[in-house]
């Protein structure tokens, strides 16, 4: 894949106070109307023109764009690559990152560079709209003053909010503890099972006791192997035989994502319970996921839940189904099962409560 860069000073003739990296993706966010009235990608050689609010910023901006933008439906671990790569270019020369992303996958493409950055000591901020920029009601010019505002903060010379988030709507969430919760209303994104890093009102109130300590002596490490063979099964009453052991038997099948209820329940029928037993005992790893926004899985708590711990299957606490999906790519496309198995249940980037 092909991107194109343009350099941007937002404080010439005078010098930048911070240098933050644009990558831009694709999605509503960057459209634009042309003459004919027809959606096109956004020309960030523009920017100034749209935002004149960015001269008050005083920010050299690196912005890299897709050359063919997309939507992020078409988001594959092809793309996940490609913006680590571009992070970890530029990281030694840059304070911090803000991506443009389609809000569709965001939750999946934040989740999945939490865990691919090792090491991470810089703000790294996706952010999008509900509206395209050119829209008079749009949300994004917020989106993107504030995420920009947010990557360059510092406090005593260090980043403020070291880690993968996303900013949408007012709200800084860790990007691994995020869902896209709403399509039509502009606060699209949630994180049920940890609390804000940050609020955006008349300032910027961040909630440094939730936001991670940057390990700085690490060094970024970027993990860019992926092995997609792993699937998800969602629970519902009346789920059939033949429905679940297809995708057991479903070949290079490595691990499976079980979407259960409430705090980890499943039904106790023996033909279920054997079907997983018999996955697990063929090597396929099986993590149980709650199909509630909050909470957290508690194998063991009921009956319901007994005969999954009993069998092997691994507790995803309150892991989200985005980063559950995204970290076992990345542990199964760099370890041995037997390490994955142990890795799954431990916190990488703080994705789960341990």
């Amino acid at each position: 894949m092909n991107t194109k860069t343009i350099l941007v000073n937002t404080a010439s003739p005078d010098k930048a106070r911070s240098k933050v990296l644009i990558i831009y993706t694709g999605g509503t966010f960057g459209m634009a109307h042309d003459k004919d009235g027809t959606l096109i990608p956004f020309d960030f050689g523009l920017i100034l023109e749209h935002l004149p609010t960015l001269r008050t910023m005083s920010l050299q901006l690196t912005v890299v764009s897709f050359e063919h933008p997309i939507d992020s439906s078409n988001i594959n671990p092809e793309h996940w690559q490609l913006l680590a790569q571009i992070i970890s270019d530029h990281y030694n020369t840059h304070d911090g990152c803000v991506i443009l992303h389609g809000t569709d996958t965001m939750a999946y493409t934040a989740s999945a560079l939490s865990f691919m950055l090792e090491g991470l000591a810089k703000p790294v901020i996706l952010t999008g709209a509900q509206l395209p920029i050119s829209e008079p009601r749009s949300d994004a010019r917020e989106n993107l003053i504030t995420a920009l505002d947010i990557a360059s903060a510092k406090e005593d010379g260090a980043p403020v909010v070291p880690e993968v988030c996303i900013y949408f709507d007012y709200e800084l969430l860790r990007g691994n503890r995020s869902k896209k919760v709403e399509s039509m209303q502009f606060d699209a994104f949630d994180s049920g099972n940890y609390p804000p890093l940050a609020k955006a009102g008349v300032k910027i109130d961040y909630n440094r006791s939730v936001i991670r300590k940057a390990e700085i002596h690490k060094g970024l490490h970027v993990h860019q192997t992926f092995d997609s063979g792993i699937a998800i099964l969602k629970l519902f009453p009346g789920i059939s035989r033949p429905i679940v052991e297809s995708i057991l038997k479903t070949p290079g099948l490595k691990a499976l994502i079980l979407e259960t209820y409430g705090s980890g329940n499943a039904p106790t029928v023996l033909w279920l319970i054997d079907a997983l037993k018999a996955a697990i005992d063929n090597g396929i790893i099986v993590v149980n996921i709650s199909q509630c926004p909050g909470g957290m899985v508690l194998q063991g708590r009921y009956e319901t839940s007994r005969d999954l711990l009993r069998i092997g299957v691994i507790s995803g606490a309150d892991m989200t189904s985005e980063a559950a999906v995204t970290k076992l790519m990345l542990l199964l496309g760099g370890h041995a099962p037997e390490k994955v198995r142990v890795m799954i249940g431990k916190s990488l980037a703080g994705e789960l409560s341990e």
